[in-house]
């Protein structure tokens, strides 16, 4: 069953001026009242385009997946490679799990001794600065 997706209307701008009868009428007895001042906009929908296959890009950046450091693997159970935005996910699931979050400032994170090992041995330390602290455990990759 095919069904055309070509659809035709026309619009009128502007709401002054006289009216006048359209020349483009369905029927010779139809009349519609068209500003006088009106240009017609003819808007159409073309038929719906063929789908192009798009190939599935590599991930880039800090999505692409880099090899870590010892403390960071055994923190993350053995991974050995990981994108940068995962690990970060696992570090605040742990954080939240284990309720690390100082009850009075939700910002600082009060590190227990795994996290520790990941984050140069401090004891506390505030959320802008996890970023900065795991980023000496993902490996540079010589290429």
């Amino acid at each position: 069953m095919a069904v055309s997706l070509r659809m035709t209307s026309c619009l009128f701008a502007g709401e002054t001026g006289s009216f006048v009868k359209s020349s483009s009428s369905l029927s010779p007895f139809a009349v519609k009242l068209v500003p006088a001042n009106a240009r017609p906009v003819r808007i159409t929908a073309a038929a719906a385009k063929p789908a192009v296959e798009t190939k599935k890009r590599e991930p880039r950046g800090i999505m692409k997946p880099r090899p870590v450091s010892p403390e960071m693997q055994a923190f993350l159970g053995g991974m050995s490679e990981i994108p940068r935005t995962q690990a970060l996910k696992e570090i605040w699931a742990y954080i939240k799990l284990h309720n690390l979050q100082d009850p009075a400032d939700k910002k600082v994170i009060v590190c227990d001794d795994k996290l520790k090992t990941i984050f140069a041995g401090k004891d506390r330390v505030g959320f802008l600065e996890i970023a900065g602290l795991i980023s000496p455990h993902f490996l540079k990759v010589v290429t």
